[in-house]
């Protein structure tokens, strides 16, 4: 679905780099970036989504060049792009003319993007909120009307920057739970930054990102059982993972790659 060869980015006042990455993503994976801030997260999914473009290497998405400008429309509507501020992306005052602004640009029949806005409200949940004035949503809710109108435009990707960082732990939950059923049951490719790490543990893979280099990847259980390498980046690792890691340098035999609470209480109950 995505994918970088030898991508090197550099802004015009030098003030910060990416430099030779290469990254695959595959289609219908569940991919998690993590990284400190400033370590080049936001630029990378900028890159993903054609907003800015390499000074070097290549970009793919869905097999098309981002530097190809007669594609960049294709690209964003293979690729879309939630982020961190839902109100960012708000453009309606009613939620029915927000989800469908995006199949309205593409010129779209009306009737198919009847059809849309309601199947995308569906999904994400919100449905019920179709004629509510924008204003009067949450922040969680605002994020998932997002969501949907990046939905109606029917990407194969969804690309979200920090989508949970201005919310609620209610609202957070909400946004996970909608961002997990569009993998599993729409098998819509995710590619998920955060520097929540709890929202990293069901991912299919993590990259990890510093001073504009990937420097670590694999398995969440992989990264997080590194509690030592991930930590003296300025990352924290799941509470459950450092919990683990410390009883086992207590002397307390117990697996370091333990990252939710049900392995946990599992691990606990076998102990003598």
């Amino acid at each position: 679905m995505i994918k970088t060869d030898k991508l090197n980015f550099e802004y015009e006042d030098g003030s910060f780099k990416l430099e030779n990455m290469d990254i695959k993503i595959k289609d219908g994976e569940f991919v998690v970036i993590i990284g400190h801030n400033g370590s080049g997260k936001s630029t990378l999914a900028k890159l993903f989504n054609g907003i800015y473009l390499p000074n070097s290497g290549k970009i793919y998405v869905n097999k098309m060049d981002t530097a190809d400008e007669d594609l960049i429309w294709e690209i964003r509507k293979s690729a879309g792009m939630i982020f961190q501020n839902p109100d960012n992306q708000i453009v309606a005052t009613i939620v029915e003319d927000d989800v469908a602004f995006g199949p309205e640009n593409l010129a779209i029949e009306r009737r198919e993007i009847r059809k849309r806005v309601d199947k995308s409200l569906k999904t994400v949940g919100m449905f019920d909120y179709i004629q509510k004035p924008t204003t009067s949503l949450s922040g969680g809710q605002k994020q998932r009307v997002a969501i949907a109108g990046i939905l109606a435009m029917h990407p194969k990707c969804i690309i979200l920057d920090e989508p949970t960082a201005m919310l609620d732990p209610v609202g957070r939950k909400d946004v996970m739970r909608t961002i997990h059923k569009l993998n599993k049951e729409e098998k819509i490719t995710i590619v998920h930054i955060t520097h929540f790490m709890d929202e990293a543990v069901d991912a299919d893979r993590i990259i990890v990102m510093d001073q504009g280099k990937k420097i670590m990847e694999g398995t969440p259980k992989e990264i997080f059982s590194r509690v030592k390498d991930v930590r003296n980046l300025g990352l924290d690792v799941p509470q459950v993972t450092l919990l683990a890691h410390m009883l086992k340098e207590e002397g307390i035999n117990i697996d370091d790659d333990i990252i939710k609470i049900d392995e946990m209480v599992e691990k606990l109950c076998q102990l003598k």
